[in-house]
């Protein structure tokens, strides 16, 4: 199978990773429950995976990294920590549904910082407008899950730090492509999967809290510390971590973690970008096809999406599976980026790359395009 899904889930993984389930399931515990050898061996697992990812993201403390089931539950307890029921909210044009959703759900005012796709000057420019006082919090995905349309972070960020409004960014499909640097941002939160560009087991995710960021728990239960009281411990992790840790899951992650530091997320991206230009290019040669890219590919990642004239997005990406060739097409649970993009009514083909697909790949991929389309 040639799999071009990714932005879903990214199915190659480093072979450390599955071997690190497996290993934890025949050896670990829980972590915090207990000094005996399997806990200890959980624990030491835990922090080690918290370690990494403070050295990936320039974090102050292995406490300010906290384990979730993935990145819809990471964004639910920072949405949910800064935003008050009816509070209000900016966040982009190119969000994802983990993020409109949750705000729905507390009947929060959202404003839109919308901007051409592809033209992060533009979103800057409206972020500008909209960060006013009054604002609880400001969302921001690093790059559209979409369209790959890497959005500027960096100004969104300097924005709300000149005017006190805390911010929270989606790096679901930057992490582990695109590094971000947690202080220097500034950020209050920034939200992940473990199982995309991580590379870890499907059940993991992670919320890096800024050292000053308020947080509430989303639910309240054990954590193995201060257990003689009712209320969640007031210290992270503890406060956000509630109830038995994901411990082969995080045993995988942190294999996962240490393949992206081993290789370099700078090299992983500059890949996956050379592989997106070359279907680009690919595509566009072929006729009725509209590719949402730049030729350059600038402000884009290895993510992107297109549209065949005359052909149905489900049905394109289905003759592709039956070819074993594996896409996404719909609205990929963002509704708002195919607004802005104009593709609502038709939702797109999206491709996706990770470390392990090669331009023989892409060569195959192009052929079968050109025989669904004749």
């Amino acid at each position: 199978m040639i799999y071009f899904d990714s932005a879903a889930t990214t199915f190659q993984k480093p072979p450390e990773v599955s071997a690190a389930v497996k290993e934890a399931m025949a050896t670990m515990s829980s972590p915090g429950r207990g000094g005996y050898r399997s806990a200890m061996l959980a624990a030491d697992t835990a922090f080690a995976c918290r370690s990494e990812l403070v050295e990936l993201y320039h974090l102050e403390s292995p406490e300010q990294v906290v384990f979730t089931m993935n990145a819809t539950h990471a964004l639910n307890i920072a949405i949910k920590s800064l935003v008050p029921p009816g509070g209000r909210a900016v966040i982009s044009g190119y969000e994802h549904n983990a993020v409109t959703r949750p705000l729905a759900a507390l009947g929060a005012k959202v404003d839109v910082a919308s901007g051409s796709l592809f033209h992060p000057e533009q979103v800057a420019d409206a972020f500008d407008r909209l960060i006013v006082p009054g604002v609880d919090a400001v969302i921001c995905n690093h790059v559209s899950n979409v369209f790959g349309f890497v959005q500027p972070v960096e100004e969104v960020a300097a924005l709300c730090r000149t005017r006190g409004v805390p911010l929270i960014v989606d790096a679901s499909q930057s992490a582990g492509i695109l590094t971000l640097d947690l202080p220097a941002l500034g950020a209050a939160f920034i939200a992940m999967p473990g199982h995309k560009g991580l590379y870890g087991p499907q059940g993991t995710g992670v919320l890096l809290c800024g050292s000053q960021a308020p947080v509430r728990p989303l639910m309240e239960g054990g954590t193995g510390s201060l257990s003689i009281q009712q209320e969640m411990p007031d210290f992270l992790p503890d406060r956000l971590e509630a109830g038995t840790h994901n411990v082969p899951g995080i045993a995988g992650l942190l294999e996962g973690v240490r393949f992206i530091r081993r290789v370099g997320a700078d090299k992983i991206c500059y890949h996956e970008r050379l592989l997106a230009r070359q279907t680009a290019l690919g595509l566009s040669a072929l006729p009725g096809i509209r590719v949402y890219a730049r030729p350059d590919l600038a402000h884009q990642a290895g993510v992107l999406s297109f549209t065949a004239e005359g052909h149905d997005v489900e049905q394109i990406a289905s003759a592709l599976g039956q070819q074993e060739i594996a896409v996404r097409a719909g609205l990929h649970c963002a509704p708002s980026a195919h607004r802005q993009a104009g593709t609502l009514e038709s939702g797109t083909v999206r491709v996706s790359f990770s470390h392990w697909n090669t331009m023989g790949e892409v060569e195959q991929f192009l052929d079968a395009m050109r025989r669904i389309l004749q």
